[in-house]
């Protein structure tokens, strides 16, 4: 179990993200078309996993924009958007932000993602939504980088993401 904040706020996730050359667990997400999507789906590329809250929020949706803009310039890597938001929801953010460098992926059907990622808030305010998180993967989906960012309101450390992603 790990501990983030909410303002200040001790919040207790299930468990701890996968550790650094691990291979990563695989999911089930829901994608804007209502089918589900699998790690599989992504094989041979690198993974941005940002892991967010709600799209609904001003820094999720800053991160959103922000790995839209910079990761769009990455040879063979795929931003995946992960969050409690409805597949409706995300998929309208994106479209109207103009998003096209991310895929916005749903915890709509399952929360196994959460509880296999260990970002799924436990208490506070925000309990049965995704901490803030950001996980690198490369093509053959081994952990390169990850984040847990320790207060829920602060933006995840891009520069050492994207990083790794090279």
């Amino acid at each position: 179990m790990a501990q983030v904040t909410l303002k200040g706020n001790p919040i207790h996730t299930n468990g701890e993200l996968p550790a650094v050359g691990a291979r990563a667990p695989d999911f089930k997400l829901t994608g804007g078309d209502l089918k589900d999507v699998s790690l599989a789906e992504y094989q041979g590329k690198r993974k941005i996993l940002n892991i967010v809250p709600s799209l609904d929020t001003a820094v999720c949706a800053t991160s959103t924009r922000r790995f839209n803009e910079s990761a769009g310039r990455l040879p063979n890597t795929v931003v995946l958007v992960v969050s409690a938001d409805l597949p409706f929801a995300a998929k309208r953010f994106c479209t109207t932000e103009g998003l096209q460098n991310v895929v916005p992926l749903s915890l709509m059907r399952d929360k196994s993602f959460a509880k296999d990622y260990g970002v799924l808030l436990q208490d506070g305010p925000l309990a049965g939504l995704c901490a803030r998180a950001v996980v690198v993967l490369d093509e053959q989906d081994k952990v390169v980088y990850r984040q847990l960012v320790p207060e829920i309101g602060q933006e995840p450390d891009y520069d050492k993401a994207l990083q790794a992603a090279r």
